[in-house]
């Protein structure tokens, strides 16, 4: 049976993410977080896209910028009624920082060195943990970078599995419910691994 994943939003915004679920087998739905979506949808993800609201993790806005205080508001909520429900939630790279939120986390709130070039994604080595990504690339892999700020301290149950050299975590899985995230942008990938591997076992529902 096709999964469906819930995204916040319009699907003229996330076309990428919309591709990016399809090529796996899945069916993006889009839509304004009105109550009940975890009730309707299979799955949620959260994509990349501006900060989140500083005081919304205990700090001043020191570096924050491209502020979207509606979405943090929707997609915050989306993630109480989908993780109630243990279904399954998938963050990138903004999403990865809104599921660190969600669960008491922190930011830090510029990181030099990992922000996208004038001409494109910045690329580099991660090494990845133990966990249910690795077996999808391996110990060590290269990725995709286009991010300014990072997880810090991490949410109750969040445990980090991937970081890049300079120790800036690139992935995080839960303990217990079946929420990952990675810092990267897989949807930029297209069908190539690992971006597809990623979804496909996402979909799956692999733990």
């Amino acid at each position: 049976m096709e999964k469906t994943v819930y995204i916040w939003g319009g699907p003229e915004r996330f076309a990428n993410y919309r591709r990016w679920v399809e090529s796996a087998g899945g069916r993006a739905v889009f839509g304004d977080a009105s109550d009940g979506q975890g009730r309707k949808w299979d799955a949620l993800l959260l994509p990349g896209g501006g900060d989140l609201e500083p005081w919304r993790y205990g700090q001043e806005n020191t570096a924050s910028r491209g502020l979207e205080p509606e979405r943090d508001e929707a997609e915050l909520r989306l993630l109480q009624e989908f993780t109630a429900l243990g279904k399954p939630v998938l963050g990138v790279c903004r999403g990865l920082q809104t599921i660190n939120v969600f669960f008491g986390g922190t930011l830090a709130q510029d990181v030099p060195g990992h922000g996208a070039w004038e001409e494109g994604d910045r690329l580099h080595g991660v090494r990845t943990a133990p966990s249910p990504l690795r077996p999808l690339w391996g110990e060590r892999m290269t990725v995709n970078s286009a991010h300014h700020q990072a997880a810090d301290r991490l949410g109750s149950g969040l445990r980090a599995v991937q970081w890049t050299g300079d120790g800036v975590v690139e992935a995080l899985c839960h303990e217990r419910l079946p929420v990952w995230a990675v810092q990267w942008h897989p949807e930029r990938l297209g069908d190539r691994f690992p971006g597809r591997r990623l979804m496909g076992a996402f979909l799956e529902g692999r733990r």
